[in-house]
C-alpha cells in the first residue's frame, strides 16, 4: 500500500523537526537532523539551510510495518503557501502541526482550509508541550473552537494497551456509534479503531496526538495513528491511469523534472500519457524516464503503481496543477499572490536572457506570472511577499550568474466588467483575414476567465473555434482602467469569419485580442482589490481606538466579543488598507494586541478614483494592447479606431444571448 503523509504547519512550529523524527523512527536515516544545526534530509536547498526555514515541498520514501509511506515537507512560511498549496493536492493524509507554545497562528488556520478545500483527511500534532507554562487544555478548547468540534485526542489509543475513560468519553460525545458502545460498556479495542478509521477517511473525526519532536517524545504514537487511520489494502483490479502534477524542477544537469502523484492505474516508462491543462486543454506526453527520489538521491523505476510518488523525464509542456490520463482538473489555486513587483537588472544585460530566466522559474511556481510590458520595457512578477523576492534574488544569482533587485511591491489589483457587451475584432491587412464577435459577460467573483461558444459550425468551422478559445486563454488580458488583468468574465463566441484562401494561424489572435479590448472600450469596467478576513486580539480598553480603525480603513467587523483580559474582533477589509496594520496595532497595545489574516478575494476597489489616478496608465498609448481593428481596402490595410469597428464589420450582428 503507498500512502503519502504532507507535514504541515506555521512557520517554527517544529515541522521539519517532526519530519526528521518520522524518518529516523522508521528507519529511512541514521540520525535526526536539526534545523539550527543545518543538517536536515529534506531541507536541501542551501537557501533553507542558510535561513533556517523551508521554502521548496521535497519528498522522502520510508516503510513502516510492511507499508510504504511517502513523506513530504512543505514550507511554513506564508510568502510560500502557493508551493505548499500545490504539494496538498498529492496528499493521502495531512499532519497538522501545532506549537503548543504559540498556539494557532494564522497561517495554521490557512493551512486548516485548504485541507478542507481539497479533502484531505487530517491528524494533528501538537508539538513542544514539554516547553514550560504550556496549557494544553486550552490549546485543544482553541481547536475544537476555531476549526472543528470533531478533534480529538487519541494518544492512549496508540501509545498504550488500554483507552482512557476520558478520550472513550469524547468519542462517544462525537459519534452514535461510540456513544451506543460506551453505554453498553462494549470496549473492545478493534472495533472503536475501526469505526475511528472509518470517520478519520470521512473527515468526520480529527485525530490529535501530542509531544515533542525536539525530544523524539509522541512520534512513536503518532506513527501508529496514521498506520491504523490509513485505509487497508484494496484488492488489485486494472484501471486506467491518471495522475496529478504537483511540481516541476530542473536538476544540476538542466534536465526537467515532473513530479506526480499516480492516483490510479500505473505509469510505466516510454507510455504515453494525455496530460489537460487547467483549461481542458489536452495534450500527449512521453514519459522517457521515471525517479523515485528520497531526498536528493534518487532511485530510477520502471513502473510506478497507484498512490506513488515519482519524478519523470520526458515531459515538456505540463505544469503543476494539470491533470494526467482519467483524473479530474484540479480546483483553481486559494493562495495567490496578492502584490506585485518589477525586476530591475543591469541595462547591459540583454532583456531577453533574464526574461528566459524568470520563465524557468514560472515554470517551477506558476504563480509568479511573468509578464514582458512592451510598452515599458520592462519584467513584472505577481509575488506573495518580501521574503519570496529575497529568496528569489539569491536564487536567481546562484542558478544564472547575474543579479537582479526588484522594484517596491504593489498592491495587484484586477478589472473586471459589470454588465454584458459586444465586442468586435477584425483583422484584414493584406492576405490576412479574420474577424470575430465576443460576447464578454461579468461572472462572480473568483470565477476567473471562462470561455463558451455559441457560433455554429456552419458559420465558423470548428478548427477556427478551437483556435478563438486558444487564443482567450494564452495570454492574460488587460483593462482598460489601470492595466490591470482581466477577471470575473465569460467570453462566449458568437459569430465569426475566415478565409477560404488568406486566413492563417496568427490572424484569429489578433481578432481576438482586438474583439476583447474593443469590447471593454464600449463596457462598464471596475478595479478590484484584494481583501482580507482578519481577527484582532486586544487589550478591552483598547476597542474604541480598534473599532475606529477598522471604520477608518473601509473595513467591516462582527460584534466584538469581549472578555476579561481579551477582546476579539473578527471583519474583513482592503488588503491595501490593513497590509501594515498588525505592527500598527502591536505598537498601540505595547505587545499585546495581534492580528491574523488570510486572503478573501477580491470586490470593488474602494478608492477606485486614487488607484487609477495615481497609476496613471494611458490606454491610448498601449499599442500592445489597441482596441482598433484592421481592414482592407484597394489592397492595402487601414485601421479603424474602436468606436467604429461594428460599422466596418464583416458578419451580421446576430448574437444569440442565451
Amino acid at each position: 500500500m503507498n500512502q503519502t503523509i504532507g507535514i504541515l504547519a506555521h512557520v517554527d512550529a517544529g515541522k521539519t523537526t517532526l519530519s526528521e523524527q518520522i524518518l529516523y523512527r522508521s528507519g529511512t536515516i541514521r540520525h535526526p537532523g536539526r534545523v539550527d544545526h543545518k543538517n536536515t534530509f529534506l531541507d536541501l536547498d542551501p537557501l533553507e539551510r542558510n535561513r533556517g526555514i523551508t521554502i521548496f515541498s521535497e519528498q522522502a520514501v520510508f516503510e513502516y510495518h510492511g507499508n510504504q509511506y511517502y513523506l513530504i515537507d512543505t514550507p511554513g512560511h506564508a510568502d510560500f503557501g502557493a508551493e505548499m498549496e500545490r504539494a496538498v493536492q498529492s496528499m493521502d493524509i495531512a499532519v497538522l502541526v501545532v506549537s503548543a507554545a504559540d498556539g494557532i497562528q494564522s497561517h495554521t488556520e490557512t493551512i486548516w482550509r485548504l485541507l478542507r478545500r481539497y479533502r484531505v483527511p487530517t491528524v494533528i500534532f501538537i508539538n513542544k508541550v514539554d516547553r514550560e507554562g504550556v496549557d494544553i487544555a486550552a490549546i485543544m478548547a482553541a481547536l475544537k473552537n476555531r476549526f472543528s468540534s470533531k478533534i480529538a485526542s487519541v494518544d492512549s489509543f496508540f501509545s498504550q494497551n488500554s483507552m482512557s475513560t476520558e478520550e472513550l468519553e469524547v468519542l462517544a460525545e462525537l459519534d452514535e456509534s461510540f456513544l451506543d458502545w460506551f453505554v453498553q460498556e462494549q470496549f473492545e479495542k478493534e472495533n472503536w479503531l475501526n469505526h475511528m478509521r472509518e470517520l478519520f477517511q470521512q473527515q468526520e473525526l480529527y485525530p490529535c496526538f501530542m509531544g515533542s519532536a525536539l525530544q523524539g517524545t509522541g512520534i512513536d504514537s503518532l506513527l501508529q495513528g496514521i498506520r491504523f487511520l490509513s485505509p487497508g489494502q484494496r484488492p488489485f483490479r486494472e484501471e486506467e491511469f491518471s495522475g496529478r502534477v504537483f511540481k516541476i524542477r530542473y536538476d544540476p544537469q538542466g534536465t526537467r523534472l515532473v513530479f506526480l502523484k499516480v492516483c490510479g492505474g500505473t505509469l510505466k516508462v516510454k507510455q504515453e500519457v494525455k496530460a489537460f491543462d487547467c483549461n481542458g486543454k489536452m495534450h500527449i506526453e512521453k514519459i522517457n524516464e521515471i525517479r523515485i527520489y528520497n531526498g536528493s538521491k534518487f532511485q530510477p523505476a520502471s513502473c510506478v503503481e497507484k498512490g506513488g510518488i515519482c519524478a519523470v523525464t520526458g515531459m515538456k509542456s505540463v505544469r503543476p496543477g494539470d491533470s494526467l490520463g482519467k483524473m479530474t482538473p484540479s480546483l483553481l489555486p486559494k493562495l495567490v499572490p496578492l502584490l506585485t513587483a518589477k525586476v530591475e537588472f543591469d541595462s547591459h544585460l540583454p532583456a531577453k536572457t533574464i526574461l528566459q530566466c524568470m520563465r524557468i522559474l514560472e515554470e517551477e511556481d506558476p504563480s509568479l506570472k511573468v509578464i514582458w510590458n512592451e510598452t515599458l520595457q520592462e519584467i513584472q512578477l505577481h509575488v506573495m511577499g518580501k521574503i519570496q523576492l529575497e529568496i528569489l534574488k539569491e536564487l536567481i544569482s546562484r542558478r544564472f550568474g547575474f543579479q537582479v533587485s526588484f522594484g517596491s511591491c504593489q498592491i495587484l489589483y484586477y478589472e473586471t466588467i459589470t454588465k454584458p457587451v459586444m465586442g468586435y475584432g477584425h483583422f484584414e491587412p493584406l492576405r490576412h483575414y479574420a474577424e470575430v464577435h465576443l460576447l464578454l459577460e461579468p461572472l462572480p467573483r473568483g470565477s476567473g476567465i471562462q470561455f463558451e461558444s455559441r457560433c455554429p459550425l456552419e458559420q465558423l468551422d470548428a478548427s477556427y473555434q478551437h483556435l478563438v478559445r486558444t487564443h482567450v486563454f494564452e495570454k492574460e488580458h488587460k483593462g482598460i482602467l489601470t492595466c490591470m488583468p482581466l477577471t470575473d468574465v465569460r467570453i462566449v463566441l458568437t459569430n465569426g469569419k475566415a478565409h477560404l484562401k488568406h486566413t492563417e494561424g496568427g490572424d484569429f489572435r489578433e481578432a481576438v485580442y482586438r474583439a476583447i479590448r474593443q469590447g471593454l472600450e464600449q463596457a462598464q469596467n471596475i478595479l478590484l482589490e484584494p481583501y482580507y478576513s482578519f481577527t484582532i486580539f486586544f487589550p478591552p480598553e483598547c476597542i474604541g481606538r480598534v473599532l475606529s480603525d477598522i471604520q477608518a480603513r473601509s473595513g467591516s467587523f462582527e460584534p466584538p466579543a469581549v472578555g476579561e483580559y481579551q477582546a476579539v474582533i473578527k471583519g474583513r477589509g482592503p488588503v491595501a488598507a490593513f497590509m501594515n496594520y498588525a505592527a500598527e496595532l502591536e505598537s498601540f497595545t505595547k505587545g499585546y494586541g495581534s492580528m491574523q489574516t488570510s486572503f478573501d478575494g477580491y470586490e470593488p476597489c474602494h478608492n477606485q478614483k486614487e488607484v487609477i489616478e495615481q497609476i496613471g496608465y494611458d490606454k491610448t498609448r498601449d499599442t500592445e494592447n489597441t482596441s482598433s481593428s484592421i481592414f482592407c481596402a484597394k489592397g492595402a490595410g487601414y485601421p479603424v479606431k474602436w468606436q467604429d469597428v461594428p460599422l466596418f464589420i464583416h458578419c451580421k450582428d446576430e448574437t444569440p444571448r442565451g
